[in-house]
Parts: structure tokens; C-alpha cells; sequence
């Protein structure tokens, strides 16, 4: 459930950045629109809640590496 969230915050920020260039392209910089700039921060909101669910899914151990060749601490090794 926790990589779906990601997999749909990444499009959004993907969708967000798309439609900051067109808004940038299409305006020409004219002063009444600020498309853009709201534009940029619906993706900064986008990315901070990116940050929280994937320090969220560190954190609660949903997330993390399953390496093959990092395979953590054997059962029985001792230093």
C-alpha cells in the first residue's frame, strides 16, 4: 500500500512539474497570472508529502533494503 503512495506522489510531481513549464510557456510573464508560482507549490507540497510517507515507511520498517548481497546479520555470527 506504502509503494502505491509513492508510485501516485511521483506522478503527481511528474504531472505538477508538466504543467509548471506549460504555464511558464503559455503566460510569457504576465504579471495577473501566477499559475506558476502556485504551480510550484503544489509541487513542494507534493514533495514534502513524499519525504514524510517514505521516512514514515523507513521508519515503521515497511520500507527498506532487501539486497541479495547485503543479507544483514547471520544468525549464530558473533564478532
Amino acid at each position: 500500500m506504502l509503494k502505491i503512495i509513492i508510485a501516485v506522489l511521483m506522478v503527481a510531481l511528474v504531472a505538477s512539474l508538466g504543467s509548471g513549464f506549460y504555464f511558464l510557456m503559455t503566460d510569457q510573464g504576465d504579471k495577473n497570472k501566477r499559475r506558476t508560482f502556485h504551480s510550484l507549490g503544489t509541487r513542494l507540497t507534493l514533495a514534502i508529502a513524499l519525504i514524510c510517507v517514505i521516512v514514515y515507511g523507513v521508519a515503521s520498517g515497511q520500507l527498506g533494503h532487501r539486497n541479495p548481497w547485503d543479507a544483514g546479520p547471520q544468525a549464530g555470527q558473533t564478532k
